[in-house]
């Protein structure tokens, strides 16, 4: 893709390369202006678009110097969180179809914590948006975008990547939903502020849960992932006492001992006045005691019930994500067409207006010299040397437009304009709206 002037890139941070004290210094608390505002000052992007959620902060822009766009991006965006020394080990980069197809996969949540999961769509059409506003985007960047919404909503339509449990916190989440029928309007308490409970988190707000409740035994790790879902940080020592307002409880600590007991539980369903309670022990060794599960109305699950979900659905999650992967692969070759076919779009109009403008000339000469013609004979002549005109064009547009061509389209587009000799006028750039496939 060297015909184009500028190149298509993304770099950003997410859960798989970044720790999370890492991306919650990154976030965009302050919303999506500040940062958007600092892109727009930067030379050297032609285009932006920024994505700021819990699990990653990417940006994706147009530019004809990528490196120097990093360094700037890097300097300027991050400079108040982080420094470029300290977030550089962790940043990913993309450019051209590589960009493309992670901002595919990034869309049909292919490369989510939580692979299938609806969410990270809505956020991106959020910081589209926002883009937008802020006049980052432009014709490359609106065209990319919707595509990726596009390929988002035909996997999820030609799949069934969303449908199963792979994880133990989607499988925890997935038995909590089959006890209630439904989680809508539940609360939840995560024990525990690791990996699982943040895993578990994200089911639990997918699935329409009402509040998370954090306890840990150090308070500050709870108040950090609590404040990421909009929940509440409790200590260890106030257990008993969210158990009378809580629906599901998810433990997954450390902890060498238990943490809750049978007796714990009783006491707490006399207040609940019976109430369901849903217990997930997805500890190792285990924080709840397992005599927990013969009180009435009490449900408790471990790891070892979670994991027979999971295998079972592991198989079809991997045939789905087969499919989804391919449907992305062909998606980025159409994306790659439609580049191909705007680079070639400026030669295309300039030569078409070379050829009415010779096509004017000779009609005006022709008519000249036999003398006055009526304005039938005018229009024949007009029609008959716009065929000539088309006819001559036929095969360098066919040659410039084939989508399977042994000569790329760099040098096709080369020589195009050599045998025109429309280099001495630069193209124009193709504007939004005009036909690319002309």
């Amino acid at each position: 893709m060297a015909i184009f002037p500028e190149t298509i890139a993304l770099i950003g941070v997410n859960h798989k390369t970044a720790p999370l004290e890492l991306r919650e210094r990154l976030a965009c608390s302050a919303g999506y202006e500040p940062p958007l505002a600092a892109l727009s000052s930067l030379s050297s992007l032609r285009e932006y678009y920024l994505l700021s959620t819990c699990n990653r902060v990417e940006i994706a822009f147009v530019s004809a110097g990528v490196q120097r766009a990093r360094t700037d991006i890097l300097s300027t965006l991050f400079a108040p969180g982080v420094t470029a020394k300290e977030l550089e080990p962790h940043v990913y980069q993309y450019e051209q179809e590589a960009a493309i197809e992670h901002l595919f996969q990034v869309a049909a949540s292919l490369d989510s914590m939580v692979v299938g999961e609806a969410q990270i769509l809505g956020q991106m059409k959020d910081a589209y948006r926002a883009a937008a506003k802020a006049g980052g985007t432009g014709l490359i960047l609106n065209r990319l975008l919707h595509k990726s919404f596009s390929v988002a909503k035909r996997v999820r339509t030609e799949t069934r990547i969303g449908a199963s449990a792979v994880s133990i916190s989607y499988a925890a989440v997935e038995l909590g939903r089959k006890i209630f029928g439904d989680l809508a309007g539940k609360r939840a308490l995560l024990i525990g502020a690791g990996e699982m409970a943040e895993l578990a988190a994200e089911h639990l707000l997918n699935n329409g849960v009402a509040s998370v409740v954090v306890a840990n035994r150090t308070l500050e790790r709870a108040v950090n992932l609590a404040r990421r879902f909009k929940g509440t940080a409790v200590s260890l020592a106030e257990l008993q006492e969210q158990l009378r307002h809580v629906d599901v409880i998810i433990s997954s600590t450390g902890a060498t001992e238990l943490i809750l007991r049978k007796e714990d539980v009783r006491s707490v369903m006399r207040s609940r006045r019976n109430r369901p309670l849903f217990f997930i022990d997805i500890a190792v060794p285990r924080d709840l005691d397992p005599a927990i599960n013969e009180l009435d109305n009490v449900y408790l699950y471990d790891i070892d019930d979670l994991q027979n979900v999971v295998e079972l659905n592991r198989a079809d999650r991997d045939r789905e994500a087969v499919k989804a992967g391919r449907i992305i692969s062909e998606e980025v070759l159409k994306f790659e067409r439609w580049l191909e076919n705007m680079a070639s779009t400026p030669t295309i109009i300039q030569l078409r207006g070379l050829m009415e403008n010779i096509v004017r000339v000779e009609v005006e000469k022709t008519a000249g010299r036999i003398g006055a013609v009526g304005e039938a004979q005018q229009e024949a002549l007009e029609k008959m040397a716009q065929a000539i005109a088309g006819k001559m064009l036929y095969h360098p547009l066919q040659y410039l437009k084939a989508e399977n061509h042994c000569v790329d389209l760099e040098e096709r587009i080369h020589t195009v304009r050599s045998i025109f000799e429309l280099d001495d006028t630069p193209p124009a750039a193709a504007q939004p709206g005009e036909n690319s496939h002309a």
